[in-house]
């Protein structure tokens, strides 16, 4: 068999759900993902979508022990935290889906990949618009699973690709009647997703206890639901956006980007005036924090998951009063072969290591079991 089609078919494998896709006909023949009901703390209906898993690690900071919790979104159907969104994004213009037409996004990878495995699911056409910062393995898997990836290649202006990328969406759309835009940068069912089941589902898995929740941002949707979570139902969370320099997603100046699902050329839609409190992260403390994490513990996170470990243990030096700080992980180090991980890729882009850990000793799995259970301000929150 030709190398390249055996190489696209087990990358197909590795980024295909992790259980079948509940799939059933609805009216107009456009097939439906799980029963009508919007997903809620206790994820979608008769699917068997289990709760990501939480793992603490134990570390010890200038002689003081603290603990870092990881929801590893990787281990999603799909293979990240976008699973989630694009269940919800789906959900929210399947009426309007054409099957014959089908429906395009722009993506940074993540969701493309969970958009691309949902529609090759339904048999409806998806067409994913990327730039050269998503990874090559990326871009091939979405093509073994039926997706056509556009790559803007023009640089926006404002440090990325993005402004352009959009640019390409909107032109397509007008020049194609019946195509559909979910518009993950709009669409309120972005921010609701994770207000109503991500972030409780997260709840149910920490101790009821102070902690500092870290969430990166690129399009603001999940910083915003989860934001919206803790307005409304007011757990003991620091909740923490995390963006890279350069990025213009939290209103600060543009600049140069070269890390991929993290930061944005324009500002959120979702968090129009900011968000405060926030930590940015140079790509170099973001890499580092990768390869730091992946030596210490085995555990292989993306490029954002990196920023936020990064910006977890800036903060733990920072403040000897937090004990536990939380990173969401949005997806694995699967992704990030042919960058991240790639000595070559950290060379030709000037990414030199930083002891992200200084003063850091440990980083051994603990056991979550005896810290862990729903938070009793809150019982009717549950979780299969």
């Amino acid at each position: 068999m030709n190398s390249t089609i055996t190489w696209e078919l087990e990358a197909l494998q590795r980024f295909l759900p992790q259980s079948p896709v509940q799939a059933r006909p609805c009216r107009g023949g456009v097939l439906e993902i799980f029963p009508d009901r919007f997903p809620d703390d206790s994820g979608p209906t008769d699917s068997s979508w289990s709760p990501s898993p939480v793992v603490p690690l134990g570390i010890i900071f200038d002689g003081a022990p603290r603990t870092l919790w990881l929801k590893l979104e990787s281990h999603n159907p799909y293979g990240s935290i976008k699973g989630r969104t694009a269940f919800a994004l789906w959900q929210s213009v399947k009426d309007r889906i054409d099957p014959r037409i089908g429906l395009i996004e722009s993506t940074s990878g993540n969701l493309g990949l969970a958009l691309a495995g949902l529609a090759a699911s339904l048999r409806v056409p998806f067409t994913a618009v990327v730039d050269p910062r998503v990874s090559p393995s990326v871009q091939h898997t979405m093509r073994a699973m039926g997706a056509r990836v556009v790559v803007v290649d023009q640089p926006d202006g404002a440090g990325g690709f993005l402004l352009n990328r959009l640019a390409h969406v909107a032109q397509r759309v007008r020049r194609e009647p019946g195509l559909v835009w979910p518009n993950q940068y709009t669409n309120p069912a972005n921010p609701a997703v994770h207000a109503q089941w991500t972030a409780p589902e997260l709840r149910t898995q920490l101790p009821a206890k102070p902690v500092s929740v870290l969430v990166a941002v690129s399009t603001g949707g999940t910083l915003a639901g989860f934001r919206d979570y803790v307005f409304t139902h007011s757990p003991a969370w620091e909740l923490i956006g995390v963006d890279v320099v350069g990025s213009v997603a939290l209103g600060d100046a543009h600049g140069e980007r070269v890390l991929s699902g993290i930061g944005a050329s324009r500002r959120s839609t979702f968090l129009p005036h900011g968000y405060r409190p926030a930590v940015h992260v140079d790509p170099p403390e973001a890499v580092s924090a990768c390869l730091w994490l992946k030596e210490t513990t085995g555990i292989a996170v993306g490029s954002s998951s990196g920023a936020l470990v990064a910006a977890a243990l800036r903060l733990f030096r920072e403040d000897p009063a937090r004990t536990d700080i939380v990173c969401l992980c949005p997806d694995g180090g699967d992704r990030y072969l042919d960058t991240v991980y790639s000595p070559l890729w950290r060379s030709q882009h000037d990414l030199a290591p930083v002891d992200v850990a200084a003063g850091v000793t440990g980083g051994g799995l603990l056991d979550a079991s005896a810290a862990t259970g729903p938070d009793a301000t809150e019982p009717d929150v549950t979780v299969r």
